[in-house]
């Protein structure tokens, strides 16, 4: 059996990695193939963590070169962490799978299997009857979420705080903020300084530190990790959940990765003030609540929220000293959101491909 990862973004394969693991032990071939950029050094990057995996690669200029090669190679199954065009195409030749790159509340979710993949994995029995509602013929499988597994199997995390050149003394606070809507340009230039007693992992979203669009984020972000008690996750430094391993809480905003931390059973706080353009304000706010769809509301039971950077201390204070607060509603959200957390998504996975 052969099986083809599209790696559309470098943060895609840590979503990738557990499944691939799995398949390796039923001698599967597997090629990864990813996209080259105008930025030479992210293309080192992506090149690196490609050559890291030991795996079969390919890069390709554009989704027409992907496409031109997929039909080509007629693999068992191409998986995707996105929507993709020129399914009926690829349909003609292969399988399809998609896996979501992410577990939040933002609408495309759901608008990703307008087109369907052959199956789509899914996270949770309520993600899952809502997607079959939305879509009656697609073919949602509930999988679990496979980028988990390491964190609650303890396997392949290998990261410090000594290593990143922090206290292991002092409790970690580990920022994630989304691109967007973001908090970043919200927090006080003081960050690091207000924040003294802790330790400060920045990791931010992907696009934060590589598209031009967003250099203002990366210059605020760069700016803090001067601070001694700060370290910031470079962009060949892919895989979050490293960092939540060693990380006592998380501070988010519309970002997927609050599930995924909250999963781990570990305090979240929900950072619910953002930068927005004008053209998702006052009369376009609609623009705004359709990209984050109602399971945002969700947020307010699984997270402490602070509704701006002057009252972060205080729910940072409380949610370190007491991290069991919101432990029974963490985990009856995360049982809907982000499915059995069994360490056994990938293995399901893996089962479902070869047995199909």
């Amino acid at each position: 059996m052969k099986v083809i990862f599209d790696i559309q973004h470098l943060y895609y394969l840590p979503q990738y990695l557990p499944v691939i693991d799995a398949l390796k032990q039923h001698k599967t071939d597997i090629e990864l193939v990813a996209y080259k950029t105008d930025d030479n050094d992210l293309n080192r990057i992506v090149e690196n963590a490609l050559n890291d995996t030991q795996l079969t690669y390919k890069i390709v200029g554009n989704w027409q070169d992907a496409l031109a090669h997929y039909l080509a190679q007629k693999a068992d199954w191409i998986v995707f962490g996105n929507a993709v065009s020129d399914l009926e195409q690829l349909h003609s030749v292969s399988k399809t799978v998609l896996m979501q790159h992410g577990v939040g509340p933002k609408s495309c979710y759901y608008d990703v299997s307008k087109n369907p993949t052959t199956v789509r994995f899914v996270e949770g029995e309520k993600r899952r009857a809502n997607l079959q509602a939305m879509f009656p013929n697609g073919n949602f499988v509930d999988s679990g979420y496979a980028k988990l597994d390491p964190a609650i199997n303890r396997t392949s995390l290998k990261l410090s705080l000594s290593a990143l050149g922090l206290d292991e003394n002092k409790p970690t606070i580990l920022y994630a903020p989304t691109f967007y809507p973001s908090s970043i340009e919200l927090f006080s230039a003081n960050f690091a300084n207000d924040f003294a007693d802790y330790n400060i992992i920045l990791k931010p979203h992907f696009f934060s530190l590589t598209k031009p669009r967003y250099t203002k984020q990366k210059a605020i972000l760069e700016s803090w990790a001067a601070s001694e008690n700060v370290y910031l996750a470079g962009v060949d430094e892919y895989n979050l959940l490293e960092f939540m391993a060693i990380s006592d809480v998380m501070l988010s905003d519309a970002s997927s990765a609050i599930f995924e931390f909250a999963a781990l059973d570990k305090p979240v706080i929900w950072c619910d003030f953002y930068k927005l353009r004008w053209g998702y304000r006052g009369i376009f706010s609609f623009r705004f609540k359709k990209r984050i769809d109602e399971s945002i509301t969700v947020f307010h039971e699984l997270c402490d929220r602070a509704a701006s950077y002057q009252a972060l201390s205080e729910v940072v204070a409380n949610a370190v000293k007491n991290p069991q607060i919101k432990q029974s509603i963490r985990k009856q959200i995360c049982d809907e959101y982000v499915g059995k957390l069994d360490g056994k998504s990938a293995e399901r996975i893996c089962d479902y491909l070869i047995s199909h």
